[in-house]
């Protein structure tokens, strides 16, 4: 028997609707596979958070050296603020893991091109980072 309605070929692939879900939402069944569910849960990571209260001296006002960090910080991954100081240093809280802290750290005592650091202070914080990584107003 021959169908009235021919074969018709489409020149695309259908995407399910689902389809920017990660994987383990759209095939539950895979969660156990998944490094996600682990069974292990990875060891705590904050043992290896520190933080730390820094303070910038030199030319770093006014020549985005706030912006600079913030892009920095967010780069490496680290939480915390920068703000200026009435004093006209700046001051930053970093925290993550020791090596990127002296990373930072390296990177700030640059600064952003037009920049002068002459000294830059850092000493442990027990302050707490926040979430994320953000400019803060002038203390």
């Amino acid at each position: 028997m021959v169908s009235r309605f021919p074969q018709i070929q489409f020149p695309f692939r259908v995407i399910p609707t689902d389809f920017h879900l990660p994987v383990h939402r759209r095939h539950p069944q895979l969660l156990n596979m998944c490094s996600l569910a682990s069974p292990n849960p990875p060891p705590d990571s904050s043992a290896s958070t520190k933080t730390v209260k820094v303070l910038v001296s030199g030319r770093v006002q006014g020549v985005c050296f706030r912006d600079w960090t913030v892009e920095n910080a967010r780069e490496l991954g680290l939480k915390g603020w920068v703000r200026n100081r009435s004093d006209g240093r700046v001051e930053a809280l970093f925290s993550g893991d020791a090596e990127t802290l002296d990373e930072m750290q390296r990177r700030c005592r640059r600064g952003p091109t037009h920049a002068v650091v002459t000294k830059l202070d850092a000493n442990p914080s027990t302050e707490d980072p926040g979430t994320g990584f953000e400019r803060r107003p002038t203390s």
